[in-house]
């Protein structure tokens, strides 16, 4: 019995003892256990981390982003079309229709071509790249999938075609507000040849300077901030808010349809004849599906439907209102009568300031930049402009490149959550939201503005010499005063 109880004995201390030995096997030889046991939970989270699926985009987003494209694609024709159209003379009415609506074609093209790659891809602090030329990359036809595009918010895409369009929309009307400043004098050549090349040297840079970044997606951890930061642009890099445009849309066509203006020169008359309006009511529908379709260029601007969309479209309502109703009254003290020329033109400039501001400040900041900009737009396009002395036809400096100047800087102000605006993400990390000091805030602003003065200033100016060269800039004086309906496209917007 003695040696029955001894080999049992002996049996079980070589199983515990062959039990730990398998134990051991499990672990690395090389590390030591505190190590392993750490080492098992990552990667259990590296497991998860590749199983979470790719984001897909929410049916509600893409329905407004699209929904928003059309919108911006409504400011240009008919919107800007009409509203330019009836403020020349009836001679150039069709001219200028014609203007536009094939300017908004070309730049439509030339976006799909070269201008989105140049502006919305990884190249340097000024310029995209070449990633997508031609749309490339944007869609698979043989795997059926379409790339997506980053938003504003962690884990939320929209197709980038649909980011693409939403853009394009953007570039193109940009370069049809530069087109009223010399408006009833401009070859049709020449204006097709300057749009090409300020479009090419001027938008897309500057669209790219305040408007590229990587994707809140791509801030993963505190060590790759400022590697994602430096493929920013320049002016986003900075800190410059700009939610819709007030620097890339508005400073950037009223500054170089200021220059247009001043090289070509004045119409024959200026200051000497009347050249007024020949349709208002045209002008005031124009206006009012302008202020329609800034919904989708505002409030769209947010990239999905959620709650930033809506101070967005809020304070594009509320501004726009505010500045008719300043400029109206304004307009009144000073030349004795309201007029609709003046109504029109006040809607006009609240939009343009509200634009950089839209989603970036609250309510209150709605009430004084709305206010403000129907008085100060008032004051560019009459006192200023006897200042500076240039045949501006249609007031394009005196609403865009003073209002977008407006704006963008009381953007820096009513940023601040103190003054009622939402502040701004001080870490992309976490999605911390904050405010930066307003006086810091407010010279980044001012920072970004005098960049893109000078830029677009200059591009502007060389753009003009060279198809000054080409082409010609001015028709000569006979056509100008039959007008450029007949002499330039052989039609007449009006029989009687």
């Amino acid at each position: 019995m003695k040696k029955l109880i001894a080999l049992v004995s002996m049996l079980a201390l070589f199983g515990l003892a062959g039990g730990a030995g398998a134990q051991d096997k499990d672990k690395a030889p090389d590390k030591p256990a505190a190590e392993a046991v750490k080492a098992e939970p990552a990667k259990a989270e590296a497991k998860k981390e590749e199983a979470k699926p790719a984001p897909t985009p929410n049916k509600g987003d893409i329905a407004w982003m699209l929904t928003s494209t059309a919108l911006v694609l409504m400011m240009s024709v008919p919107a800007l079309a009409l509203f330019y159209g009836g403020m020349v003379r009836s001679k150039n009415a069709l001219s200028m229709l014609m203007q536009v609506f094939v300017v908004f074609s070309l730049v439509t093209v030339l976006w799909c071509i070269y201008g989105y790659s140049l502006a919305f891809t990884e190249g340097n602090s000024y310029f995209g790249g070449f990633d997508r030329l031609f749309l490339n990359g944007t869609f698979d036809a043989a795997k059926g999938e379409f790339a997506m595009g980053a938003t504003f918010s962690k884990g939320v895409v929209i197709p980038e075609l649909v980011f693409v369009a939403f853009q394009a929309t953007f570039a193109a009307i940009t370069c049809c507000l530069v087109l009223g400043a010399f408006a009833e004098r401009a070859k049709f050549s020449a204006v097709l040849v300057f749009i090409t090349l300020w479009f090419t040297f001027s938008y897309a840079p500057i669209a790219h300077m305040e408007w590229f970044w990587a994707g809140p997606d791509a801030y993963t951890a505190a060590n790759v901030v400022d590697a994602q930061n430096a493929k920013a642009g320049l002016l986003w890099q900075w800190g410059a808010l700009d939610f819709a445009g007030g620097t890339v849309v508005h400073i950037n066509s009223g500054i170089a349809g200021i220059v247009g203006a001043f090289v070509i020169g004045k119409r024959i008359g200026y200051g000497r004849e009347a050249l007024s309006p020949h349709n208002l009511p045209m002008t005031m529908i124009g206006a009012s599906l302008l202020w329609m379709g800034w919904f989708g260029f505002n409030a769209g601007s947010a990239l999905e439907a959620n709650n930033s969309a809506a101070l967005a479209f809020m304070n594009t309502f509320l501004a726009t209102a505010l500045a008719v109703l300043s400029w109206t009254f304004g307009e009144w003290v000073f030349k004795g009568k309201p007029s609709m020329l003046g109504a029109a033109s006040g809607a006009v400039a609240g939009l343009v300031a509200i634009t950089p501001a839209a989603g970036n400040v609250g309510i209150p900041g709605a009430f004084v930049i709305g206010t403000a900009a129907g008085l100060v737009c008032l004051w560019g396009v009459n006192q200023l402009k006897r200042w500076h002395g240039a045949d501006d036809s249609l007031d394009v400096f005196g609403v865009h490149a003073v209002g977008g100047t407006l704006g963008a800087l009381l953007t820096g102000i009513f940023n601040h959550q103190s003054l009622g605006g939402p502040g701004l993400v001080t870490d992309w990390v976490t999605g911390k939201v904050g405010s930066n000091p307003i006086w810091d805030q407010f010279l980044t602003q001012a920072q970004a503005v005098g960049v893109t003065i000078i830029w677009t200033a200059v591009v502007a100016f060389i753009a003009l010499k060279i198809a000054d060269l080409l082409v010609g800039l001015r028709v000569p004086e006979e056509v100008e005063r039959e007008g450029l309906d007949t002499t330039e496209h052989g039609e007449a917007a009006y029989h009687v």
